[in-house]
């Protein structure tokens, strides 16, 4: 389980200081499939950083299976079963997508077990098992790609930060499909810093965070309908767009 306590994070000098995350307060159990959706610039993305320590908050605390993580490093965290996966996801020149796969997962995957975690996110496997992680591979290759490797982690707590930002249509809709399937599969609590209707309506839980903090929290069945409402016509939050948000 994850447990954010008061947690604030400012950037700049005191005179000048900027509160881009104010004092948030968040629970995600075990198991649980949890979107953080709002308008740009309000601090979903700080948030998944903070939580994976790539940014460290100025106060509060991060509590990860009952342990205060705040001040570990991304390295520690990752040990603890965290993952994270990016807006845009690093290309390896040299590194073949099964070594990469077998990286994730800490020792030398047989080739049955890599095509068996790129099967679940769409791609065709032996065509990319030797392919190198470098420019030759589409946007929507490259998340997918990095999509199976947080699968091979065997995480607890997997974030993904707008999974849907610069991909095409096609890729997006095969990216909604593998979240359907961590959901059936339920092996860890899933969190997805998210604009897009189709991944809003996979959650267990929408948190809506603007200016820094939470604006409301809910059910899918508590939160969707009146999201949509409120931003009808408002093309950010609508299935298929692309999004660098």
């Amino acid at each position: 389980m994850l447990e954010l306590k008061d947690v604030s994070f400012t950037v700049g000098d005191k005179g000048e200081a900027l509160e881009i995350v104010n004092n948030i307060n968040l629970t995600v159990p075990d198991g649980r499939f949890t979107v953080i959706t709002g308008p740009n610039g309000g601090g979903k993305s700080t948030l998944a950083k903070l939580i994976m320590g790539i940014e460290k908050p100025t106060s509060g605390h991060i509590v990860f299976d009952g342990n205060d993580i705040t001040e570990l490093s991304i390295t520690d965290r990752a040990k603890l079963g965290i993952g994270y996966a990016f807006q845009q996801p690093p290309r390896f020149k040299g590194l073949t997508v099964r070594r990469l796969l077998s990286l994730a997962y800490g020792s030398e995957l047989p080739e049955d077990r890599c095509c068996s975690y790129l099967t679940r996110v769409g791609l065709c496997s032996k065509d990319y098992l030797n392919r190198e992680v470098d420019s030759s591979l589409s946007g929507g290759e490259v998340k997918r790609i990095e999509i199976a490797t947080l699968m091979a982690r065997n995480l607890k707590l997997a974030i993904y930060d707008e999974p849907e930002a610069g991909i095409d249509l096609w890729s997006f809709s095969m990216l909604v499909e593998s979240f359907k399937g961590m959901i059936k599969d339920r092996r860890e609590s899933v969190m997805i810093i998210s604009h897009q209707e189709r991944i809003m309506q996979l959650a267990d839980e929408i948190v809506i965070i603007a200016d820094g903090g939470i604006k409301t929290r809910g059910t899918r069945d508590e939160i969707f309908p009146s999201l949509m409402k409120e931003l009808d016509g408002d093309c950010t939050f609508r299935e298929g767009e692309d999004n660098n948000g």
